[in-house]
């Protein structure tokens, strides 16, 4: 049977990888941001995260905890992130998109407007090249910074064993907590499997072991696992338990339960 020229060049040509923007503040960035970036990359096979500047984010929003160019290097220590570009506009652009060859721009499904009430994604909506990502909900900077102001240690008291992925809090029995620092969701193995790495180290892997706390993970805590990851070829982390962070720390610490600083530091590229 004959082959014609068109399905041979088909049978050939790989498949043009697709493109995916995704963009936002990503201040104090913690395992909700980390999800977000996960499951944008999971639409598509390149993921191009845009970071907004601090004139930009003043402007619209309002003062951030973290400088750009720390928020600039938390978002590209991120597992799923292959590319950043700084200073990307608030208003997503379809400009932007061209620019960088992407093929749809992904938010989560949380309303986000300029000062001026301006939906920020509505040049991309119009234009088709926009999808929606669940947003992890209980976890946001505001959230972290409130839980840093108050004194209660109830983010971090034992969660009961729960079988989904994600169950918010209101469903159970902390609906009416007075605790604004209350984590919304119980990360159970399933969530833990989605941001684990399967690989296991080769025999002839030099292993690095480190621990700590990790608690409202950062830049710092970034700079010194890449400096681990620098005198071996397989890095473990371990993570300390609310307790004992607790016991050494005192006061609310840590601000991040077990669970929560797991996620965060699992998000991170340099662990295996």
């Amino acid at each position: 049977m004959e082959v014609s020229k068109q399905e041979e060049v088909t049978a050939v040509s790989p498949r043009k990888p697709i493109r995916v923007w995704t963009d936002g503040c990503f201040d104090s960035m913690h395992f909700g941001h980390a999800n977000a970036l996960r499951q944008a990359k999971a639409l598509g096979d390149y993921l191009i995260v845009g970071v907004h500047s601090d004139a930009e984010i003043a402007k619209n929003k309002g003062p951030t905890v973290n400088n750009e160019k720390e928020r600039y290097a938390a978002v590209a220590a991120c597992k799923w992130v292959d590319e950043v570009v700084e200073d990307a506009p608030y208003v997503t652009q379809l400009s932007m998109l061209e620019e960088h060859n992407v093929d749809f721009c992904v938010h989560g499904d949380d309303l986000v407007s300029t000062s001026g009430g301006v939906d920020c994604y509505h040049e991309v909506k119009t234009a088709g090249r926009y999808r929606e990502v669940h947003r992890t909900t209980g976890v946001s900077t505001t959230d972290i910074v409130r839980r840093m102001l108050e004194s209660t240690k109830c983010h971090f008291s034992p969660l009961p064993p729960d079988p989904h992925h994600l169950r918010p809090l209101s469903q159970g029995t902390h609906k009416h907590s007075p605790y604004t620092g209350v984590s919304k969701f119980i990360a159970t193995s399933g969530v833990l499997r989605l941001f684990s790495e399967t690989k296991e180290a080769k025999p002839t892997d030099k292993v690095v072991y480190m621990d700590g706390a990790f608690d409202l993970f950062h830049v710092g805590h970034i700079n010194v696992l890449k400096k681990a990851k620098e005198a071996g070829d397989f890095l473990i982390v371990g993570v300390l338990d609310d307790d004992t962070v607790n016991r050494y720390k005192g006061a609310n610490f840590p601000i991040m339960n077990l669970y929560e600083r797991v996620l965060s530091v699992l998000s991170c590229k340099v662990i295996n």
